[in-house]
């Protein structure tokens, strides 16, 4: 093959790339183009080209750029949309002529005529969206079936106001912050965070974790300062955000204890001895002690039965009922501010109870051969009172009788 006939080939094929790139909008078909011409010019065949080639090839680069920029400003192929839930949207086919025969396709299934999806002429008309329409719309000539445009459609809504929780579970060191929509968006939702101590800017950092938390250090210990924290929701559709305010000592709450033992004590049916320990996230339990609140209830009953514990991770139930399988749990609390954490993951324990049944014929046998020191009189006594009784009863009137007659 000669350079001319190479080149005529090589500058070939540069054009059906331009024209792929003209077709699609893709620009890493159009970085492939520079990288053809780059070859172009650097290769040993460039030299037998003449200028006229070499301008018909930058003027492909070019072609293909200026029609992909125009479409990216007036056009919709290959865009993404953001469209709130409710709304109507019109898509356009971009057509040269307005009454050529169009398919439409949903993710790649045919669209038909109905209230909600109206065909005129070359577009498609959605008329009261939701999430559901959510996906990539193509619109393709009906004969040949080539593609004239796709469109993507994100269906949502904008943020509403976020709900703000902010605690500490690790007093002093640190705190937390999480946040949440109360409904939700349906498309991609950004969180900006911003905490203010006085008048200083404080930095938050990103949980690794948990998607909508973040920590931040307390900047110093028993301020009276408040804090304050601003959460902002943005997306494509809007954005909206809340502030809340507070003291350190407002949200102090620790995380549960753990109850990591319940013994039975042997021949005391109505205790059990409960030891927990601390939450792994208090930092200073020594320095700043916990005190905890026990309860316990038989699993038939509903009423519980609470104590307060001070200093001591551990306590004797004394009143448990005897034989019934109890339910335990214990809650923590900084022994001078905050609130009282979440119950402890429940514990199940029945008191120490006889493994040997008593004999009761044996107890009947010695209760026979004992004898009686109760003061309740037998039936035998019973009878032989009532009998004296009448007797007495007897001669009195007769005594009486004759008395009267001697008078």
């Amino acid at each position: 093959m000669t350079a001319w006939s190479h080149g005529k080939a090589l500058e070939f094929k540069s054009a059906l790339i331009c024209i792929q790139c003209r077709a699609a909008g893709d620009k890493v078909a159009i970085i492939w183009q520079h990288w053809q011409l780059s070859l172009l010019l650097r290769g040993a065949t460039v030299r037998a080209f003449s200028m006229a080639n070499i301008v018909a090839s930058a003027y492909c680069v070019a072609l293909a750029v200026l029609v992909m920029c125009t479409r990216g400003h007036s056009g919709q192929e290959g865009r993404k949309y953001y469209k709130r839930i409710g709304s109507n949207v019109t898509l356009q086919c971009e057509t040269s002529d307005s009454h050529t025969s169009v398919i439409w396709r949903f993710n790649g299934h045919a669209i038909g005529h109905n209230e909600d999806q109206l065909l005129q002429g070359t577009n498609l008309t959605l008329r009261n969206i939701d999430s559901i329409h959510s996906g990539t719309y193509s619109c393709h000539e009906k004969h040949s079936g080539r593609l004239k445009n796709q469109i993507t459609i994100q269906v949502g809504n904008p943020p509403v106001t976020p709900t703000v929780l902010c605690r500490s579970n690790a007093y002093p060191e640190t705190f937390y912050c999480t946040w949440q929509l109360s409904s939700p968006t349906y498309i991609p939702t950004e969180f900006d965070i911003s905490v203010r101590h006085g008048e200083k800017e404080i930095e938050t950092i990103k949980d690794p974790n948990h998607k909508n938390r973040c920590n931040i250090r307390f900047l110093e210990m028993f301020s009276t300062s408040k804090y304050m924290v601003t959460v902002t929701a943005r997306n494509a559709l809007g954005s909206n955000s809340s502030t809340i305010s507070f003291n350190e000592n407002a949200i102090v709450k620790p995380d549960p204890p753990e109850i990591i033992e319940v013994n039975t004590i042997p021949d005391s049916p109505r205790r059990l001895e409960v030891k927990w320990r601390n939450p792994l996230t208090w930092p200073e339990p020594d320095s700043i002690p916990l005190k905890y609140f026990l309860r316990y209830k038989p699993v038939i009953l509903d009423d519980w039965q609470h104590v307060e514990v001070t200093d001591v991770p551990f306590h004797t139930i004394t009143d448990a009922y005897i034989g019934k399988e109890h339910i335990i749990q214990v809650a923590a609390k900084d022994s001078e501010v905050g609130t009282w954490s979440e119950w402890s993951k429940a514990v199940h324990a029945t008191p120490w109870t006889p493994t040997v049944p008593v004999d009761v014929s044996e107890e009947k046998t010695s209760s026979v051969s004992e004898p009686l020191t109760g003061t309740t009189p037998s039936v035998g006594d019973n009878r032989q009172n009532n009998s004296s009784i009448r007797v007495e009863s007897s001669m009195t009137l007769f005594l009486g009788m004759i008395m009267i007659l001697f008078i």
